[in-house]
């Protein structure tokens, strides 16, 4: 336990979450010019002139371990050991202390850099932080949506049935749509978490306007999460738009979606069939914005054309690995 426990600590003090006492960091430096030392040592049997180079390292773990500050004093530190102790017999000269210079200016170049990785690495932190709190609120502002539509939903539903409860007929149709819109959304709920299949996103879409008025072409494919959400607004505003002005707002209207994949590319294809007539298009709304930039995050693009027998409407765009 205690192992784990220091083995945590110094991986803190690494990435600069966790600063230890100022005594252990001096103590840690200070084994640090030791290590260094020895190492100077055994290299001037082969190198005697090697004065600074072995210091180094020190000041690097030094400073990475406790701080800017005790990294200037191991620096101070091997520049005077440097100086100091000579270990093959070679006289305090100009090039020793042009040397000096040169160690100094890499070591300050060290803490500089050790310091600018810790303060990026900082900065990181604080923003993944605040995309996994931000993160939270929208998924708790998301649930809490849901939670009011399916109520809002109930509420239509009972007042319809008690205005409706005379006339059964008409009270059986309503009944199996608003059902069939809140399946909808709870299968889009679930999938903003989990992912879906395709042919069940389309089936609880286009279901409210009845099985027999659409048909749908493809092999089974799951979506993962963010592309079944996108699919399904774009899926939602084509469908209410053949209610109101497409396929569905005529009695022998008709849709077909067929789709097929390619390597992990997707092809989907809306075929509108014995709508009314189409009249003067208007400006681009929403709803087309939402087409044109809704797969644009999966390497995808949605082309609609205006015919006479309806909206024909191509996506193309890359399913992620799941």
């Amino acid at each position: 336990m205690f192992m784990t426990r220091l083995i945590d600590d110094i991986k803190r003090t690494w990435r600069g979450e966790l600063q230890p006492p100022l005594v252990w960091s001096c103590m840690f430096a200070a084994m640090c010019l030791v290590v260094a030392t020895v190492v100077r040592f055994g290299m001037a049997h082969l190198r005697p002139d090697v004065f600074f180079t072995p210091y180094i390292p020190a000041v690097f773990f030094a400073t990475a371990m406790g701080g800017s500050a005790v990294g200037l004093v191991t620096a101070l530190a091997g520049a005077a050991l440097g100086m100091t102790l000579d270990f093959g017999g070679a006289p305090v000269d100009v090039a020793r202390v042009a040397l000096m210079m040169m160690y100094l200016s890499v070591a300050a170049l060290v803490i500089w850099g050790v310091n600018h990785y810790r303060s990026l690495a900082a900065k990181q932190r604080e923003i993944a932080r605040r995309l996994t709190e931000e993160e939270q609120y929208r998924k708790l502002l998301v649930d809490e949506l849901h939670h009011r539509l399916k109520n809002k939903t109930s509420t239509i539903h009972a007042v319809l049935h008690q205005v409706l409860h005379d006339q059964p007929q008409v009270w059986s149709r309503i009944d199996q749509r608003i059902r069939a819109l809140a399946t909808a959304d709870d299968l889009i709920a679930r999938a903003d978490g989990q992912g879906c299949d395709l042919k069940d996103l389309l089936t609880s879409e286009l279901g409210p306007y009845g099985h027999v008025r659409f048909e749908l072409n493809g092999e089974p494919l799951f979506l993962p999460a963010k592309l079944a959400v996108s699919l399904a607004l774009i899926f939602h505003e084509l469908a209410t738009n053949a209610g109101k002005y497409g396929a569905f707002a005529s009695p022998r209207g008709f849709l077909q979606v067929s789709w097929t994949m390619q390597d992990d590319r997707l092809k989907l294809t809306w075929d509108e069939a014995e709508g009314p007539p189409i009249g003067q298009i208007g400006k681009p709304g929403f709803g087309s914005k939402l087409l044109k930039a809704a797969l644009s995050s999966f390497d995808g693009r949605t082309e609609t054309a205006f015919l006479k027998t309806g909206i024909h409407c191509t996506m193309q765009c890359r399913v992620p690995p799941s």
